[in-house]
């Protein structure tokens, strides 16, 4: 029997269900929704959650005229009372606020306009409904034409329908903070709120044409800034213990999953990478990298995790975090890496200015945004925060190297110092650099293998001495009775004065630098790297003994006369 496809990126409900996708049930929360009775419901969960499609099924349920059938056999199904009630009982307005952007905010605001002009027009019989006037007809075709009063387009749209069918109106938005970033990136803020929040309080707030609404988005912005006055909203986050299971795959919804395709081999990998996210009381994979790697183990030889979630996004948020951090902070980020928790007061609804106005928010936006989950919660209403998975570590560890070379780059003052003691053979000033660079960067060695701490300070030492053109800079290269770690020369064979040979080793305790560093110095020349060199030795050899460890060095230098 042909197996059900992967749904790969599939965030329209009717196609999940009519053209063989593997559905995962959550159409309970349907149910959890009408039996809440609120109004109006805000979700905010992560990226790749599943939010888009939940809306999908939404707007199916709901919508006039919807094929029923396409819920047959799901969970909502059994709740009779209900589908009787609503299910196909009213018009639907659904958008997403996902694409709305633009470097000058006139372009976000044409980009919202183009939006709700195209849902407008899946209502094109409104045109010559004899259920409207025809100041209303007229009304309806501005909508069309992206024209008139945007702040009133979303609750204008929702009065026609209800005109027209004399049924109230369910209105979905997806991604309503989306506009948002995007204005704050680029300098609009003030502006683009003030749209918001004027669209979505017309159309939510004292809407008599209004059954319910629905919207979701990442972060919570404070009510006071965008939802003034709204008091029927119902705010539901990832600490919420309501509706905790219906945005992301839980534990015995990926074991069945994995079941299906033949995959049970691969639950313990599964969860260690993808695993670990709790929202209320329940424990969540991110459904986007479990469908992913579904795919990569039925479609790839090689069965190794992969980062699917660092493509869905820059995840500049880290790099911000870094910027900002203070050394208290950056060791706690140390302490999250290596697998441990931090203990922080977070604020789960903010304005996007004050993200950058109190470095602190960060844990708040690296919590909700799903670079970090909790815990639980302390005696002083702190909340435990730990890094969810093998797969988030790796974004921090690799963001932070980024970073960190990033930094180190632009020291070009201090790089160029470090390069030219390297060359004259200056160990002191070597140590001073290594030792002041390190001191200001975030470490995430604790609890790696010693291959794995020793592979960090080589691929830091190799960045910093790529940077300069004139060297040809060889890593790990056959040599003698071994292979050096770092072999170093000029590029040009004519001024091929000097050559460097540099041996890395990593302490277990700062009182083993002094040692660590003498049996690297003693390693090149017991297993005579210098034959690398042959008949093109340089008339003198530097060699550089460094020993590691955490954000501490000890180097130890010698010159050999060569050729």
């Amino acid at each position: 029997m042909n197996k059900l496809k992967l749904p790969l990126g599939v965030e329209n409900f009717m196609d999940m269900r009519t053209r063989g996708y593997y559905y995962v049930d959550k159409t309970n929360l349907i149910r959890d929704l009408l039996n809440q009775g609120a109004l109006v419901t805000l979700f905010t969960r992560p990226r790749r959650f599943g939010k888009s499609l939940n809306m999908s099924m939404l707007r199916y349920f709901f919508e006039v005229e919807t094929d029923k059938s396409i819920f047959d056999g799901l969970a909502i199904s059994k709740e009779a009372a209900l589908c009787q009630q609503h299910m196909g009982q009213y018009p639907v307005i659904s958008i997403s606020l996902k694409g709305v952007e633009g470097w000058e905010y006139e372009d976000a605001r044409q980009g919202l306009w183009s939006i709700i002009g195209f849902e407008a027009r899946r209502f094109r019989f409104l045109e010559n409904s004899d259920r409207l006037s025809q100041t209303e007809q007229q009304m309806f075709r501005d909508l069309e034409m992206e024209k008139g009063k945007l702040e009133n387009s979303l609750r204008l749209l929702s009065q026609l329908l209800y005109e027209h069918y004399g049924k109230k109106v369910v209105i979905l938005v997806d991604e309503y903070d989306v506009p948002l970033d995007k204005a704050y990136q680029r300098g609009y803020y003030d502006q683009m709120i003030l749209l918001i929040r004027q669209m979505l309080n017309a159309a939510l707030k004292t809407n008599d044409a209004l059954q319910l609404a629905v919207l979701t988005g990442c972060l919570r912005i404070s009510k006071e800034s965008i939802f003034t006055g709204l008091n029927n909203l119902n705010v539901n986050t990832i600490v919420d213990e309501k509706y905790d299971e219906w945005f992301g795959f839980t534990d015995t919804e990926v074991q069945d999953l994995l079941r299906y395709y033949g995959l049970s081999e691969y639950y313990a990998l599964t969860k260690e990478w993808y695993d670990g996210y709790c929202f209320g009381q329940t424990n969540v994979y991110c459904p986007w990298d479990v469908v992913k790697w579904c795919d990569h183990l039925l479609n790839e030889s090689r069965k190794v995790p992969q980062n699917f979630w660092a493509n869905t996004s820059s995840n500049d948020m880290i790099v911000r975090f870094a910027e900002k951090a203070n050394l208290k902070t950056r060791e706690q980020i140390e302490n999250l890496i290596a697998g441990e928790s931090v203990s922080k007061k977070l604020k789960l609804d903010l304005t996007y200015p004050e993200i950058d106005r109190k470095p602190e928010h960060l844990w708040s936006i690296l919590f909700t945004t799903g670079y970090l989950t909790q815990r639980g919660m302390n005696e002083n209403g702190e909340y435990e925060l730990t890094i969810p998975n093998q797969e988030i570590r790796s974004i921090f560890i690799d963001k932070i190297d980024e970073w960190f070379s990033d930094k180190i780059s632009a020291d070009t003052e201090g790089l160029r110092g470090l390069l030219d003691a390297i060359e004259t053979g200056d160990p002191v000033e070597i140590q001073e650099y290594l030792n002041d660079c390190m001191a200001d960067s975030i470490s995430f060695l604790d609890g790696g293998t010693l291959e794995k701490r020793e592979n960090f300070y080589h691929g830091m030492l190799l960045g910093m001495l790529n940077s300069n053109h004139g060297w040809r800079v060889l890593s790990n290269r056959e040599a003698g009775n071994g292979r050096a770690d770092i072999i170093v020369e000029p590029v040009k064979k004519r001024k091929k004065n000097f050559g460097v040979i540099i041996e890395l080793k990593y302490a277990t305790d700062e009182r083993q630098l002094e040692q660590k560093a003498r049996e690297a110095l003693e390693q090149i020349t017991t297993k005579r790297y210098d034959e690398f060199f042959g008949i093109d030795m340089p008339p003198e050899i530097i060699h550089y003994g460094i020993a590691f460890y955490k954000k501490k060095c000890r180097v130890k230098m010698e010159r050999v006369q060569g050729a």
